[in-house]
């Protein structure tokens, strides 16, 4: 078995590396080729802890194989990040465990690259201003992978926590782009081309009415039952497209909106995957607000760390271990 750490995995796979890879996947969900296998994720009961366990496979690579790990929320004071997992890839051909992969980065940049592929296919092409709320670990992410497909000048960001918003700050302007610290998320809202939201939030945070028309929102934050950040009417109200449409409905931001009998399975226009690959259509307007719920599922884990397997294989890289 092949073993990479979470240091060599930064080093094997970059922003634009998931992103392309990413990007490939969801085509081949839309295809059928790769297919996302029922989820397991539950509250521990310890730690406060939240567990999941996501697997899938692509018959077209091919690729087989899960993650695991979740969410605890007392990690930093231990010099721990709160998000903690691992995936594990078997081979195709005998079902034998092959890799065991540190997923944390990973995690980070392929859920960075899964907003950015939905900018890059839904957003207007001359969107140049981004809206950030929540700047904890993953807006870095969103930032660069969203700068790598969108021609940013300006990023509007809140968040609760004036140090998040500073360490963020560093980041956009490390990227020579102009950094605006919000005190309402409605100034976020009001001066953005592109929306993300990526917090941890179970009550909503945007309001329909805030957002203007042309605006593209990836919504990135909801992955559990319970998790919301847009308020239900603004989610009715939008052109809505998914990566998993099962998850949207029930994990995802969608699940609200659902539940209220606000929207139908009927009202999902496409898949991202479908519109990556022509079967399915994007955006028709530039006065139309899009909506991509962003579940996370497991074929984009698995695919970055299949990458990261491939690179490391052939560069002679990462710790091989008896099994």
């Amino acid at each position: 078995m092949l073993v990479i750490s979470e240091n060599l995995a930064q080093e094997l796979v970059s922003v634009e590396d998931a992103i392309a890879a990413v990007e490939t996947c969801f085509a081949a969900m839309a295809r059928g080729d790769a297919r996302n296998y029922p989820v397991v994720r539950e509250l521990v009961g310890y730690a406060d802890a939240v567990y999941g366990v996501k697997a899938g496979g692509d018959t077209s690579v091919p690729f087989l194989g899960l993650k695991a790990g979740g969410y605890w929320p007392n990690n930093l004071p231990k010099g721990l990040t709160n998000h903690q997992s691992s995936t594990l890839l078997f081979d195709p051909e005998t079902g034998r465990a092959s890799a065991l992969v540190s997923a944390n980065y990973l995690t980070g940049v392929r859920t960075g690259a899964s907003s950015a592929i939905a900018t890059k296919w839904l957003s207007r092409r001359d969107a140049s201003v981004l809206g950030i709320i929540g700047t904890g670990g993953q807006s870095a992410y969103q930032l660069l992978a969203t700068a790598a497909v969108r021609e940013l000048r300006r990023v509007h960001a809140w968040d609760p926590s004036a140090d998040n918003l500073e360490r963020f700050r560093a980041v956009v302007e490390s990227l020579g782009l102009e950094f605006v610290a919000e005190t309402e998320r409605r100034a976020v809202a009001a001066s953005a081309d592109i929306l993300i939201t990526v917090t941890p939030s179970q009550s909503p945070l945007l309001e329909k009415d805030w957002i203007r028309p042309g605006t593209h929102i990836s919504a990135m934050g909801a992955d559990t039952k319970g998790k919301q950040e847009l308020d239900p009417a603004l989610v009715a109200s939008a052109v809505l497209f998914y990566d998993e449409a099962a998850q949207a409905l029930t994990i995802g931001e969608c699940q609200h909106a659902f539940a209220e009998g606000l929207i139908a399975e009927a009202d999902l226009r496409a898949s991202i995957g479908s519109v990556i690959d022509g079967s399915g259509e994007g955006r028709r307007s530039d006065q139309e607000i899009t909506l991509f719920d962003g579940t996370g599922v497991a074929l984009q884990d698995l695919v970055v760390a299949h990458l990261a397997v491939q690179r490391a294989r052939e560069r002679g890289l990462g710790q091989t271990v008896d099994y």
